[in-house]
């Protein structure tokens, strides 16, 4: 199988112990995560050659972010260094009606100040089938941007399956530009999208119709997004799939999961399942992301597997602390075939 790539940044979480509030804190949880490294370690674990390709600082600390990716069966050897910081994000998590929190420590980091010719794309692409950015990379700066758009053309060229996650963050796009000119010249280079309402809005002033993004919650259905996956395929051609997760936010300990996909002619729903007791939601998006390229990898003529695959492994992804979905194919299938007992494996 050829390998899948991966470009984006990967941070420092510090994160106070179980629920505690960033005033209670006297001590952080590490891990190292970020949206393309998280979907790279998904792959990795379900047995797909992949590659993370960044910019790390050359220090201890950019040394451990390498690490956690080897460490995952990630292949590192595309990753640059430079720069004198790896990014930090600090996370206070939720509980029931307390919703989580996140603090951006990010400036200057690493990547932040990439330039355009530090990577050989035609080496890093050799080999490679598949390569997935997401919507955070071109917030950072318009270096990363720059940097992405870079990518997208060189795998463009060479006829390799493009994927992106649209990731919306309101707390990046600083750099003094509207995000739709950006997002929108990279995404039209997309094969496979995946966004949600929001998303689709903040991005390229797209909404459902018929649906107040406002009021987004529990009551969200798949038809609503029916009209963004026609209006996304209309604005980017090449794109062969739509797809959006469907996250109903009872409160920060219960969401239901659920997901769909439109390729054009049939819009495909996967089941919903009921979360009622989230251990870490941070990269659920991701690992649905992995899980759906798997999906796709593997069972190519079976969309409606690949997105029930994708749903199930991130619904597990929410039970599992840390950035990263470190569940396995067996797991994942035991979920997908109705069995959500939880009974102890002996």
């Amino acid at each position: 199988m050829k390998k899948v790539v991966t470009f984006g940044e990967i941070m420092l979480r510090l994160a106070p112990p179980g629920f505690l509030r960033f005033s209670q804190a006297t001590s952080f949880d590490v891990v190292y995560g970020g949206g393309e490294s998280n979907v790279a370690v998904s792959l990795a674990n379900y047995g797909i050659p992949v590659d993370f390709v960044t910019r790390l600082p050359n220090n201890d600390i950019g040394q451990c972010a390498l690490m956690e990716m080897r460490k995952r069966g990630v292949n590192t050897d595309n990753i640059i260094f430079g720069g004198d910081r790896l990014g930090i994000y600090f996370l206070e998590t939720g509980a029931v009606s307390r919703g989580s929190k996140v603090v951006y420590d990010r400036a200057h980091s690493a990547i932040s100040e990439i330039k355009t010719g530090m990577i050989d794309w035609e080496k890093v692409f050799d080999g490679a089938g598949w390569f997935h950015w997401t919507g955070i990379t071109p917030a950072i700066s318009q270096a990363a941007a720059d940097v992405c758009l870079e990518a997208v053309k060189a795998a463009s060229d060479l006829g390799i399956t493009i994927s992106t996650d649209l990731n919306y963050r309101a707390k990046l796009w600083k750099y003094g530009v509207e995000p739709e000119g950006i997002m929108t010249e990279l995404t039209s280079y997309c094969d496979v999208i995946l966004g949600n309402e929001e998303d689709a809005e903040k991005h390229f002033g797209i909404k459902p119709e018929g649906l107040d993004i406002t009021t987004q919650g529990h009551d969200v259905t798949a038809e609503a997004f029916l009209s963004v996956c026609k209006q996304m395929m209309q604005k980017f051609p090449k794109a062969q799939k739509v797809i959006t997760t469907l996250r109903g936010s009872i409160s920060a300990s219960h969401n239901t999961w659920a997901g769909v996909l439109y390729d054009g002619k049939q819009m495909y729903q996967s089941p919903q399942y009921q979360i009622t007791d989230i251990v870490d939601r941070v990269g659920g998006g991701d690992s649905f992301m992995g899980g759906l390229i798997y999906g796709l990898l593997t069972y190519p003529e079976d969309t409606q597997n690949a997105l029930n695959f994708a749903v199930a492994a991130s619904c597990l992804k929410h039970t599992i602390k840390g950035d990263a979905n470190l569940v396995t194919v067996a797991e994942v299938e035991k979920l997908m075939s109705g069995d959500a007992s939880g009974r102890v494996a002996r």
